[in-house]
């Protein structure tokens, strides 16, 4: 509902809230009134570790009384597009309202006037995971990549899996291999859209393991895979052994994240993970949904295979986004984009582009699609086709044979994913 005609609670108008930018000396206060509004503790660890990754000049606000009543924050990341280009794009975190003012226009005050800072600033792009899937649709976010959750029977598969005998698999401690691990996360950013650059203290955040979270695991172990005396890969994880069946270990290996330079040193990896000692099963909580482990796994039926929405994209300013990503196939159409909530956006673009590069200019001819931000955000990415978009009413192609020509271009070779958290909550619930 556009906040013009918003009413509150009470049935009136909401009121005009002002936007301010905080000051550096109140970012505690900032970070607990989001902790607040979230209805979480958090340990003094991971606190200072939120403190020293934030922006508070990127950090917004907004008062009732002096009293913080909406929080926003935005972190600075380049990301992964389809034709593995880094743009730079803001990570949208820390959005909340205080209980007390719900449904009284904080949250509509707060996103335009980041849509509007972010435009001024020159970003092209916006990402953020949603608390609540409904939320920011209407701020013209759409899902632009998912994860899959692999919860893995490991006693009833097996790998059917490329020789491993040349990867050599060592246990070290996460902080002490935390160096050679990033170097391998670096390598794998700009092989997949939605990936993000992680710039100095961000590689200390997959590390957190607050003794509050463990509910009896043991703390978090890193198995690193070397090639010839040079780490490939490696995977990050706790286990809990649960010994109250019989006398019998049913023990869980939760996966905090794996990465490979190659199939046989992920193959290997995984086998690593099914074959833990006094362990039934194996947890996957973020994987992409073309994961190569659903090709590898004897039987996918034990893996009980979950999707769920993952990233929200917002394309801030609509002809440099499209420029800055190369397209599968020629293209040359004219995209009419409805954006209300950011009209520099409005209007009919024409796209030029194929593989190598794109460019993209406002033009007055007739639409071959027409759609609208939060669609438009979706597609970006590649994850989620034109096609698709269309048969849900989401895009009108005004001429059919465009559509499959204009969906053909827009895909990615290999599904975008967001393994990179910077939502403010620790982990994911596993």
């Amino acid at each position: 509902m556009p906040a013009s005609t918003e009413l509150t609670a009470r049935g009136l108008p909401p009121p005009a809230w002002e936007v301010q930018t905080l000051p550096a000396t109140q970012w505690q206060t900032f970070y607990a009134a989001v902790l607040n509004a979230f209805h979480e503790n958090e340990p003094a660890e991971a606190t200072a570790l939120w403190s020293s990754l934030t922006e508070p000049q990127r950090c917004s606000v907004v008062r009732d009384e002096g009293a913080i009543v909406g929080t926003a924050g935005i972190f600075s990341f380049r990301m992964t597009v389809p034709g593995n280009r880094l743009v730079e794009t803001a990570g949208v975190s820390m959005v909340s309202v205080q209980p007390t003012h719900r449904r009284r226009g904080v949250l509509s005050a707060l996103m335009r006037h980041q849509l509007e800072s972010l435009h001024r600033q020159g970003e092209p792009l916006a990402i953020l995971t949603a608390s609540e899937a409904p939320i920011y649709g209407r701020f013209g976010y759409g899902i632009g990549a998912r994860q899959l959750i692999l919860d893995v029977q490991s006693r009833r598969v097996a790998l059917a899996a490329p020789a491993t005998g040349d990867v050599a698999l060592t246990l070290e401690d996460p902080h002490k291999a935390l160096a050679a691990c990033e170097d391998l996360y670096a390598r794998q950013v700009t092989g997949r859209p939605g990936m993000l650059t992680r710039a100095t203290g961000w590689e200390h955040l997959p590390l957190l393991d607050p003794q509050s979270r463990h509910d009896g695991s043991y703390p978090l172990e890193c198995v690193v895979a070397r090639v010839d005396g040079e780490v490939a890969g490696y995977a990050r994880y706790t286990v809990t052994v649960d010994w109250s069946r019989q006398n019998t270990a049913q023990g869980t290996v939760r996966l905090r994240d794996i990465e490979a330079d190659n199939p046989r040193v992920y193959a290997a990896l995984w086998r690593f993970l099914l074959e833990t000692d006094l362990t039934s099963r194996v947890i996957a909580p973020n994987r992409p949904v073309d994961d190569p482990f659903l090709h590898l796994v004897s039987d996918v039926r034990h893996c009980t295979p979950t999707v769920l929405d993952s990233l929200y994209v917002r394309v801030i300013d609509a002809p440099v986004a499209l420029a800055a990503r190369s397209y599968a196939a020629q293209i040359d159409i004219v995209l009419e984009i409805e954006d209300a909530q950011a009209p520099w956006n409005q209007g009919r673009w024409r796209l030029t582009g194929d593989r190598t590069g794109a460019i993209c200019t406002r033009t007055h001819d007739a639409p071959d699609l027409s759609l609208d931000a939060s669609a438009l955000g979706s597609a970006y990415l590649g994850g989620t086709t034109l096609t698709e978009l269309a048969a849900a009413g989401r895009i009108c192609a005004h001429r059919p044979d465009t559509l499959t020509t204009a969906a053909t271009a827009f895909t990615s070779p290999v599904a975008p994913w967001l393994p990179h958290s910077f939502c403010r909550s620790l982990l994911p619930r596993l």
